[in-house]
C-alpha cells in the first residue's frame, strides 16, 4: 500500500526548506548591497536563419536560454515548456517521452490523450529540431544553448510537419581559446518514492590550438521509481502466469507487488568539433546520443481494484497492470554543419544522419477484457493476461543548403534553401497471452469434458500458440523543398516580408499483419505509395511605430503531409478501402501583434486566427483495429497571446505569460464508413483555454563575490477534453496548477542550491486512459485494471551543486 507522504524528507524538512527558499525570494537584507545594477538582457535568436534579436522579430517567438533551464533544475522538455506561454504538453513521462511528440501549440491538436505507446500513423502537428535536424527525440536538457519556440505553421523555412509551430533545442558550440569545465550534480526524492534521484553530469571545452576547438559532456540520470504496480502476476521461468494451487486447469492467478516500478536510468553524451580554417569560415562536427532504461509507466490508476474478491480503491502512486511495463530506446545523432561567409551572402551546409529505436511493453489485458475477448475469443482463461511488445525504428538522412544574404542597409534582404530528407521508419507489434497453450492442454472443452480445449480448437485447423497477434509497418519516405523569403525594407520602420516554400514528396509504406493462432486465415498484407506536392506562401507587414514598438501582422500557410494506413482491403482482415490512405492537412494562420520595451520591461501581444482544413486524426480501423489515420472536415482555433519580461527593482525580475485558447471542429468529424465520432462545436482535445506561468526571482548580491537568487515559479491550465467525441477514451481532464520553488547561492566558480517542484504535490493530469476503454471485468477473471492517469512529477524536494574549472 502506497500512503501519500512516505520517509525520506519529512513534513519538518519540508517546512524547512520551503521556508528558506520562501525568505530568499521575499526579504531583502539591509547589511548586503546589490553589485550593478540589473538591466534587462538581449535574446538573440536564429529562428528567422540569421541572428536576431527578439523582439526584432515580427512575429510571436519566445526563447529560453539554457543558463535559466540549469538554474531552474529543468531538464526536462515537459516541465520547460510549462513556462512558455501558448504551448501544452501531454506528460506521459519518461516512458514515453521519446515515442509520441505530446507538444501542443496553440491547441492545435486532435488527437487523443491515451496516445502514447505506439508510432502514431500521422505526424504531430509541431516540428521538433535538435539544431538544424528535424527529429523528436526528447533528449535531456543539458549543455544546451537555448530553446526557441515559434508559434504558427512556419512552412516557408522548415518542414511539412510544422503546421502549429516549430521548437528548436541550440546545442552549445565549442569556444575557440578557452579551457572550461564543469562537474554538476543533483539529489533529490520524489513524493510516493522509498529511494531517491540522482543526476550527474561532466562538461568539458577544450581549444586545440587557435583554430579547433573540442567540447563534450556526459551524464546519467539514476531515478528510484515512484509508483507501484499493486497486483503483478507472479511468472514461471517462461514468462507465464502462475497458477495458484499448481492447478493449470482451473487456478487463478497468483499476486504480487512491486513497489517503485518505474525506475529511470539514462545516459547521454554530446562531442562537437569545431574548425574554423579562415575569419569567414567554420566546420563542425557533432554526434549525440541518449540510451533509456525505464522501469514502468508513471501513471496511475484511479479505477476500481477487484484482486481481494470484493470491490477496492488503488491507493496513491498504485498502478493495477497485472504485467510490469518496462521500456528502452536509443537515439544516436551526427551532424556536419559547414558555414562561409562569401561577403554578400552567408552559405551554410547542414547534413545529419540520425537513427532512433525503442521497444516497451504494454499490458493490453484491460482492452481484451473490456471488449470481452479473454471470454468470447479465448474461452475464458482463469488467468487472462494480454501482453503487446512494441517496437520502433526511424532512421533518415537530412540535407539543408541556405544561402543568406549579409548587407544590413540593403533594400532587400533574402534567403534561400533547399531541403532533402530520406527517412526509413518501422513500428511493429507482437502481442501475446503468455500461458494460454498450456491452459487450453489442461482445460477440457466445455462442451465436451473428455477432450482437451487444445484438441478441439487442433481440431479447427488452429496452431494452439500463445502469440495472437503479429504485425510490421514499413515506411520510406523522401522530401524534396526549396524555400525562400524576401524582406522589402520600404523605409527603416516599414518592411514586407515574403515566403515560399515548394516541396513534393513520396512515401512508400508496406504492412503485414496476421493472427498465428489461426493460420489458415491467412495474412493481412497490404503496400501503398502516395505523392504529394504543393507551394506554401507566408506574407508579413511590419512597422514600427517607435523605436520601442513595433506592430505586426502575419499569413501564413501551414502544411502536414498525409499517408498510407496499408490495411488490407481484400479477405478475411479487409477494413473500407475509405482506410486505405489519408491525406494531408493545412492551415492557414491570420495573427497581429504587438511587441515593445522600456528600459524595465518588455513585452508581446498577439491575436491569432487558425483555420484547419482536413484535420488528421490518428485512430484504429472499426473491424480489427489496426492503427490508422483518417481526415475530418474542418476545425478552426482562435486566442491571444502575451508575455510580459521585466525588473520591478534591481534585484527582483519577473516573467508572466497567459494564453487563451478557443479551438473547435467547425464540421462533424465523419469516418470513411460514414459513422460521426464528433459533432461541429466539440472542443478539440489536450487543450486547455486558459493557461497561465509565472517566474519571479530575487538576487541578492554579498559584497564578498556571492549572490543568493531565489526563485519561485507557477503554472496554471484550465480543464480539456482527453478526446473528441463521446467514445471510450472520451473524458474531461481536471483544471491544476504547478508550483516549484528553489534558492542558490551563486559564486564564481560553484552554485550550490536547494529546491522544491511540485511543492503542493498536485496530480496534474494531463491525459488518461479511461476505465471503459481499459479498465477491469471480474466476469473475464480479469480483476487487475488497465485504466491509468498521466500525472506530472510529484512533488521532488533536492540539492544540487556544480563546480567550474
Amino acid at each position: 500500500m502506497k500512503e501519500q507522504s512516505k520517509q525520506g524528507f519529512s513534513k519538518k524538512t519540508l517546512a524547512t526548506a520551503v521556508a528558506a527558499v520562501s525568505a530568499g525570494t521575499l526579504l531583502s537584507m539591509p547589511q548586503v548591497s546589490l553589485a550593478q545594477e540589473a538591466a534587462l538582457e538581449e535574446v538573440i535568436v536564429t529562428a528567422t536563419r540569421r541572428a536576431q534579436s527578439v523582439q526584432d522579430i515580427p512575429y510571436n517567438i519566445s526563447a529560453v536560454a539554457g543558463d535559466d533551464l540549469e538554474a531552474s533544475q529543468v531538464t526536462d522538455s515537459a516541465e520547460m515548456m510549462r513556462s512558455i506561454a501558448g504551448l501544452t504538453v501531454v506528460d506521459r513521462g519518461y516512458r514515453n517521452s521519446g515515442t509520441v511528440n505530446g507538444v501542443v501549440i496553440r491547441g492545435m491538436n486532435i488527437d487523443t490523450g491515451a496516445n502514447g505507446d505506439v508510432p502514431l500513423s500521422a505526424i504531430g502537428t509541431v516540428a521538433t529540431y535538435i539544431d538544424d535536424t528535424p527529429l523528436y527525440a526528447n533528449f535531456v536538457l543539458k549543455d544546451i544553448e537555448r530553446v526557441e519556440v515559434l508559434r504558427g505553421p512556419q512552412g516557408t523555412l522548415y518542414g511539412s510537419g510544422s503546421l502549429a509551430g516549430t521548437v528548436r533545442y541550440i546545442m552549445n558550440k565549442p569556444q575557440m581559446g578557452e579551457f572550461a569545465a564543469k562537474v554538476g550534480t543533483s539529489f533529490s526524492q520524489t513524493e510516493g518514492s522509498d529511494g531517491y534521484n540522482l543526476n550527474s553530469d561532466v562538461m568539458v571545452n577544450l581549444p586545440l590550438g587557435d583554430r579547433v576547438a573540442f567540447r563534450a559532456n556526459i551524464g546519467k540520470i539514476d531515478n528510484d521509481g515512484i509508483v507501484d504496480y499493486a497486483n503483478v502476476y507472479a511468472l514461471d521461468a517462461s514468462g507465464a502466469p502462475v497458477a495458484a494451487g499448481g492447478d493449470i486447469a482451473n487456478g487463478g492467478p497468483v499476486f504480487r507487488s512491486v513497489e517503485d516500478a518505474d525506475t529511470v536510468d539514462i545516459t547521454y553524451s554530446r562531442a562537437s568539433i569545431l574548425f574554423e580554417p579562415t575569419d569567414n569560415a567554420s566546420i563542425q562536427l557533432s554526434y549525440q546520443q541518449q540510451e533509456d532504461d525505464i522501469g514502468g509507466r508513471r501513471q496511475v490508476t484511479r479505477g476500481s481494484n477487484w484482486v481481494s474478491g470484493t470491490e477496492q480503491a488503488y491507493d496513491d502512486y498504485e498502478n493495477g497492470a497485472v504485467i510490469l511495463e518496462p521500456s528502452e530506446r536509443e537515439v544516436d545523432l551526427t551532424s556536419l554543419e559547414v558555414e562561409v561567409d562569401m561577403g554578400f551572402a552567408t552559405l551554410t551546409s547542414s547534413t545529419a544522419d540520425y537513427s532512433h529505436s525503442g521497444t516497451g511493453i504494454s499490458d493490453n489485458s484491460g482492452f481484451y477484457a473490456t471488449m470481452d475477448w479473454f471470454e468470447g475469443l479465448y474461452y475464458g482463461t482463469p488467468r487472462p493476461v494480454a501482453r503487446a511488445e512494441r517496437f520502433y525504428e526511424d532512421s533518415a538522412l537530412v540535407q539543408e543548403i541556405r544561402l543568406v544574404s549579409n548587407a544590413t542597409d540593403a533594400k532587400i534582404d533574402w534567403i534561400l534553401g533547399f531541403y532533402y530528407m530520406d527517412q526509413d521508419s518501422k513500428a511493429g507489434q507482437n502481442s501475446t497471452m503468455p500461458g494460454w497453450a498450456d491452459w487450453t492442454a489442461a482445460a477440457p472443452t466445455p462442451w465436451d469434458l473428455a477432450t482437451s480445449l487444445m484438441d478441439t480448437l487442433s481440431g479447427w485447423a488452429a496452431d494452439v500458440q500463445d502469440q495472437d497477434f503479429y504485425f510490421r509497418r514499413n515506411q520510406n519516405f523522401v522530401d524534396k523543398a526549396v524555400f525562400g523569403e524576401a524582406t522589402i525594407n520600404f523605409t527603416d520602420t516599414l518592411r514586407l516580408t515574403l515566403g515560399m516554400r515548394s516541396f513534393e514528396n513520396e512515401l512508400v509504406n508496406e504492412s503485414q499483419l496476421s493472427l498465428p493462432i489461426w493460420p489458415f486465415l491467412g495474412n493481412g498484407d497490404a503496400s501503398f505509395e502516395t505523392k504529394e506536392s504543393d507551394t506554401l506562401f507566408k506574407g508579413n507587414l511590419s512597422w514600427d511605430i517607435s523605436d520601442s514598438l513595433m506592430s505586426y501582422a502575419t499569413v501564413s500557410e501551414g502544411y502536414r503531409r498525409g499517408g498510407a494506413n496499408a490495411v488490407p482491403t481484400i479477405g478475411f482482415y479487409a477494413e473500407d478501402p475509405g482506410y486505405l490512405r489519408y491525406d494531408s492537412d493545412s492551415v492557414v494562420n491570420y495573427e497581429f501583434g504587438l511587441k515593445g520595451s522600456t528600459d524595465a520591461f518588455r513585452y508581446t501581444v498577439s491575436a491569432f486566427y487558425t483555420d484547419w482544413k482536413d484535420p488528421q486524426l490518428n485512430a484504429a480501423t472499426p473491424n480489427w483495429g489496426f492503427f490508422a489515420a483518417m481526415n475530418g472536415d474542418s476545425a478552426r482555433v482562435q486566442g491571444i497571446e502575451f508575455e510580459l519580461d521585466g525588473y520591478l527593482s534591481d534585484s527582483l525580475h519577473y516573467n508572466l505569460g497567459y494564453t487563451f485558447v478557443d479551438g473547435e471542429l467547425t464540421a462533424d468529424f465523419v469516418t470513411p464508413t460514414g459513422v460521426t465520432i464528433a459533432e461541429e462545436g466539440e472542443r478539440l482535445p489536450s487543450t486547455a483555454e486558459n493557461t497561465f506561468s509565472v517566474a519571479m526571482d530575487y538576487t541578492t548580491a554579498f559584497s564578498d563575490g556571492i549572490d543568493w537568487v531565489s526563485r519561485i515559479n507557477g503554472y496554471y491550465q484550465s480543464d480539456s477534453e482527453n478526446a473528441i467525441g463521446s467514445g471510450l477514451t472520451a473524458a474531461e481532464v481536471d483544471a491544476f496548477q504547478l508550483w516549484g520553488v528553489n534558492t542558490s547561492l551563486v559564486a564564481e566558480k560553484w552554485v550550490a542550491s536547494l529546491f522544491v517542484k511540485n511543492l503542493f504535490n498536485e496530480d496534474g493530469v494531463t491525459g488518461l486512459i479511461t476505465e471503459r476503454h481499459m479498465g477491469t471485468d471480474p466476469s473475464e477473471n480479469f480483476l487487475g485494471n488497465a485504466s491509468k492517469d498521466y500525472i506530472s512529477l510529484p512533488r521532488t524536494i533536492g540539492l544540487s551543486g556544480s563546480y567550474s574549472f
